[in-house]
């Protein structure tokens, strides 16, 4: 029983190691400071949040007064997709 509760235990911290690192952007990511600046230039202005996810960054910024919803390759810093958000 003892060695079912630490299989138990090993495998669910690994699980959230996994997890976790799956959540960070690649080792050769551009900053992201670099990637705000783009955006800026590019007149998304504000940007109001920004989170990694799904293997890029998730960005709600408004453009000429409308609130968008980016998806930014963090290796580029290529818009990859770019919609209206609700």
């Amino acid at each position: 029983m003892k060695t079912l509760i630490i299989a138990a235990l090993f495998s669910s911290m690994l699980f959230l190691q996994t997890s976790i690192a799956a959540e960070m952007p690649p080792q050769d990511a551009k900053p992201l400071s670099e990637i705000v600046l783009t955006l800026e230039k590019q007149e998304y202005s504000p940007i109001v949040e920004i989170e990694f996810e799904e293997g890029k960054w998730e960005v709600k910024a408004y453009k000429e007064g409308v609130k968008r919803k980016l998806g930014v390759d963090p290796i580029s810093g290529k818009i990859v997709s770019d919609r209206k958000d609700d």
